[in-house]
């Protein structure tokens, strides 16, 4: 399944350059079509689902017709689809809705994880702990039961044997800086190197405390990166701040993300050595000693 949110953004690309090929502001096309000037931006910058009746009516105002209007019309009916995380409504919350999205139609994915454990191998105990930690700093605005199902519910994407090729860098200060107790984390540690030993397309590598990085600097926060089978749909690189998520699509600015994971990728520790890692730090967690 590709994407909604991808063909969403495709879908906006292809009907602003049709308006200003026509040599229309969004305004006059707002006239057009009978609808708001907010509506029309909002479908030019993929930020709602397009309705089908809709964009027939703005592809009929501007003259569109053919091979272009079926090419949009598919284009559309792609973007309107409904994947599995929209039964949840706002109770997964909206940062996990668009992850969920964007893997069910990725090829790969590469993420750099500075403050967390990644999704896709979290543990259902490392998640109540999370939970309750999200309690404790004030009211949350998504509903637990349902958020961990969802999670569950992309893991099972992510784990099965359709799911995309996933590379994920743990920063080491994750294991000690989450706020989780000491027999939760060495679970999860345990977890995720049964799980990374047995998933073929799952690889994740520890970046050390330590680690040298030769003249740059530390990205500053979490992102990921991912690429998808259709060469229409240009890589993206998603970056985690404290509020919400940057979709990123510019070239050079994915271009820079995709440096900095090979950079941090490169002087990680190897595959095998990160999962004995994680196994004695696990180790050390329990004797109390870390």
């Amino acid at each position: 399944m590709a994407s909604p949110y991808i063909r969403r953004r495709r879908l906006a690309a292809e009907l602003r350059k049709l308006r200003e090929a026509s040599s229309l502001t969004t305004d006059e096309l707002a006239r057009l079509v009978y609808q708001s000037r907010t509506k029309i931006s909002k479908l030019e910058n993929a930020q709602i689902r397009p309705d089908l009746a809709e964009i027939v009516t703005i592809l009929k105002a501007l003259d569109v017709t053919g091979r272009q209007y079926d090419k949009i019309f598919d284009l559309a009916h792609a973007a309107a689809r409904k994947g599995w995380w929209d039964r949840y409504g706002n109770a997964m919350g909206d940062r996990q809705r668009l992850y969920a999205d964007l893997e069910s139609g990725a090829n790969t994915i590469r993420s750099y994880n500075q403050t967390g454990i990644p999704a896709a191998l979290q543990t259902p105990e490392l998640i109540a702990a999370l939970i309750e930690r999200d309690h404790a700093a004030g009211p949350i605005t998504y509903r637990p039961k349902r958020m961990t199902d969802a999670r569950i519910r992309r893991q099972q994407h992510l784990l099965s044997q359709d799911g995309p090729n996933y590379d994920t860098v743990l920063d080491e200060c994750v294991i000690y800086r989450l706020g989780v107790p000491r027999d939760v984390m060495s679970a999860q540690l345990r977890h995720m190197v049964e799980a990374v030993s047995v998933e073929p397309n799952i690889c994740l590598s520890v970046l050390r405390f330590n680690a040298y990085l030769s003249g740059v600097l530390m990205p500053k926060s979490s992102f990921s990166l991912y690429t998808f089978p259709d060469k229409a749909d240009p890589p993206l690189a998603v970056v985690d701040t404290v509020t919400t998520d940057l979709v990123l699509t510019d070239r050079r600015e994915v271009a820079g993300y995709t440096g900095h994971y090979d950079l941090l990728r490169k002087v990680a520790l190897p595959p095998e050595e990160s999962l004995a890692f994680l196994a004695q730090a696990a180790e050390r967690l329990d004797n109390g000693t870390e």
